[in-house]
């Protein structure tokens, strides 16, 4: 008759430490996908934001600021679109890097407090 043992061996221990917790790593990759796509609509915003304040916090402001801008934008030659192109980019990685910075205790989800232990 075969006996069973009741405790895992050192190489099956071995072996469920070594596998991925697919629930942990689904869960974290859901978490960074909120973080980012949080951190793109405060970028977004702050875009909003600039634009309002430059109009005089008034709608009508902001409307007109981004009918000046988009006027310039469509009287542009190729050269300046590309220009102006790299000037958006570079600002909305300096205010995602700004805001990143800012919300880094967000970037990995919570922990338990007590620690977390592998059933066998």
């Amino acid at each position: 008759m075969a006996t069973v043992p009741t405790e895992p061996t050192t190489a099956s221990f071995r072996r469920l430490s070594r596998q991925l917790d697919v629930g942990f790593l689904l869960y974290f990759y859901l978490h960074m996908a909120g973080f980012l796509a949080s951190t793109l609509l405060i970028t977004w915003g702050l875009f909003v934001f600039f634009f309002i304040a430059i109009g005089g916090f008034s709608f009508d402001g902001m409307m007109h600021q981004l009918d000046n801008l988009a006027s310039r934008y469509v009287a542009a030659d190729a050269a300046r679109i590309a220009s102006f192109r790299h000037v958006v980019i570079a600002a909305h990685m300096l205010l995602a890097t700004a805001v990143i910075f800012f919300r880094r205790h967000r970037i990995l989800p919570p922990r338990d407090p007590k620690g977390s232990t592998i059933d066998v």
